[in-house]
């Protein structure tokens, strides 16, 4: 099967300033990181493109717009599942204490969990005190999927996807080790920032080489590479897609490097008015979300 042919190479889905309506459109400047230029509240201005982002036939026009509210690449309606996988760098492996996997270890997220660019990531009640529940972030290569997999080989894996983009898979590390499953410690609401760019898979012909870093209050804490997961991308699709249809618009979080929160000493938790961001290379570009702790409002919005 040959792979998904996109006109577009970046894809970016926002509020418009001239019509007060959501688009997805190609940012006019091609290096501009624009999750950047968004948190700065510099002017970003996109190509308009007609159709939906997880159409491959979506087409760019050459009507210009002014984004107003960058949003995250998918709505919420579009991301089918989100999937992710557990322990897939051998190094955050390692710092957790834990063994490395055999097979790609897999828990979901609500889609009420996902946010974009800028929103804040919300720590509710029931992850108080952070200090105790141990609130952490994980910078993580994220697969959009654009056409229906199933039973697919890992020769033919990234026939099946549309592009990439990025998260951070807040985690809260008290309730995740509480129990073998992780769904509910990584699934409250308003917690998993995606974006702030899809960049097809025609510009990232080998999403083995990409950088990724995450940012705390200025500080880099995670320095890693997708070289350097344990099931790579092609492994991670043909092996989700085994018995399971992986519909268009399927969201796969890849896992972590090292340098997490927890595992430090002492422990770095994300707490009311930190300033996260992770960082992806490729055109991927800077998420940057605030931290707020419910019951507090202090973060910058």
């Amino acid at each position: 099967m040959a792979p998904i042919r996109t006109q577009w190479t970046r894809l970016i889905r926002f509020i418009a300033v001239e019509t007060s309506q959501v688009h997805i459109g190609q940012p006019v400047d091609p290096i501009l990181d624009v999750g950047l230029a968004a948190w700065n509240k510099q002017t970003i201005r996109a190509y308009e493109i007609s159709g939906s982002a997880t159409d491959p036939a979506a087409q760019v026009t050459s009507n210009i717009l002014t984004v107003e509210k960058l949003l995250s690449p998918l709505s919420r309606e579009e991301m089918k599942v989100v999937r992710c996988l557990g322990l897939n760098y051998s190094d955050h492996a390692a710092e957790a204490g834990m063994a490395k996997p055999a097979a790609p270890i897999l828990f979901y997220k609500p889609l009420a969990s996902m946010i974009g660019p800028n929103a804040p990531i919300f720590i509710p009640k029931v992850a108080q005190p952070v200090e105790e529940h141990l609130s952490d972030y994980e910078v993580e290569l994220t697969i959009v999927i654009g056409k229906a997999a199933k039973d697919v080989s890992e020769a033919d894996a990234l026939d099946y996807v549309l592009g990439y983009t990025g998260a951070n898979d807040v985690s809260f590390r008290k309730h995740q080790l509480t129990t073998s499953q992780w769904g509910f410690s990584k699934g409250f609401d308003n917690t998993t920032p995606l974006g702030p760019v899809l960049v097809s898979n025609n510009a990232i012909p080998d999403p083995q080489v990409i950088p990724l870093t995450c940012i705390l209050n200025g500080k880099v804490l995670q320095d890693g590479n997708s070289s350097d997961q344990i099931f790579n991308v092609r492994q991670t699709v043909s092996f989700l897609s085994q018995g399971t249809t992986l519909e268009p618009g399927t969201v796969i979080l890849t896992g972590t490097p090292k340098g997490v929160g927890f595992a430090r000493k002492p422990a770095v938790v994300l707490k009311n008015g930190d300033d996260c961001r992770v960082w992806l290379g490729n055109g991927i570009g800077t998420l940057v979300n605030p931290v707020i702790e419910e019951g507090r409002y202090s973060a910058k919005l």
